[in-house]
């Protein structure tokens, strides 16, 4: 097998910092209500782990910025994270990120860039077509889909302005704004961020585990299809040990989100049989 010459590229260290209107500013954007003062009130403030990836997306911006793909093309295919500690509710994150593997997919190249900090390690894999074929392994093939029927269903609406709010934290790609850009990349309008519509459906998630969603300690998906702001997302979760889920997000009947899996430091008993059904509001 052939390495990709970006195979272990150094992408450098960062330090970014944040303030509480940040964090309150991203937990309202994926989908918490002015109810949930534990995460829109300063006072009581905990931060959702899935923050730090906002935080953290310098990393994939910077390696579009050396020419490792074009980034009119590439997307965003997966994200993981594994939480190592709390966000504090305000200050500063030393990052240091690399470029941890390059999967040879045939016409296209997976990237998969690594940021490590001491709260967090995140990795994002982008696919990139026309950067393939140079002889390097394949990589795993996609997570199938459980068989059995799924012991959790949730719906969850997102909003129309929801992109519009949520670029505010930072990824700016005009796709999710201006339709001449998302057209130019092949969509017939704005469309959700992959890593806003994941958060979105993990608050659901920890409700219907008895968990709080500040206590995601790992997390990880494909991003099948685009979410539309307003699309309502209707979510199958399947049980993975007593603090996790195994799920799928699907709209309009089209997945949009594969592989998911989610688990939580701990979990409370939630008085009662399992609900298959609820509605939420992202």
């Amino acid at each position: 097998m052939t390495a990709s010459p970006w195979r272990g590229r150094d992408l450098g260290t960062r330090t970014v910092s944040y303030t509480e209107r940040d964090a309150i500013l991203y937990a309202l954007a994926v989908g918490a209500r002015a109810s949930d003062l534990d995460l829109v009130f300063e006072e009581r403030l905990r931060v959702l782990p899935t923050f730090a990836l906002t935080l953290a997306q310098w990393a994939p911006d910077a390696l579009g910025a050396l020419g490792a793909f074009d980034i009119r093309t590439a997307v965003h295919g997966a994200q993981r994270l594994t939480v190592l500690g709390p966000l504090a509710r305000s200050g500063e994150v030393s990052m240091t990120a690399r470029v941890a593997e390059v999967w040879d997919k045939g016409s296209a190249a997976v990237f998969d860039v690594e940021v490590a900090s001491e709260r967090f390690v995140a990795t994002w894999s982008l696919f990139a077509p026309g950067c393939g074929g140079f002889g390097g392994d394949r990589g795993a093939g996609a997570p199938k889909r459980p068989e059995k029927p799924a012991d959790q269903r949730l719906a969850v609406t997102t909003h129309p302005d929801q992109a519009a709010l949520y670029r505010l934290l930072g990824d700016r790609h005009h796709m999710h704004i201006d339709p001449e850009a998302a057209r130019a990349a092949g969509m017939p309008r704005p469309f959700l961020h992959g890593l806003c519509t994941l958060a979105a459906v993990t608050l659901p998630m920890a409700q219907r585990l008895g968990a709080h969603p500040a206590d995601v300690v790992e997390l990880e998906a494909r991003f099948a299809a685009p979410v539309f702001p307003g699309e309502l997302l209707d979510v199958h979760g399947w049980q993975d040990g007593d603090a996790g889920l195994r799920f799928e997000t699907s709209a309009h009947e089209r997945t949009a989100i594969s592989g998911g899996r989610i688990r939580f430091r701990s979990t409370r008993p939630t008085g009662g049989p399992p609900i298959q059904e609820e509605d939420h509001h992202a």
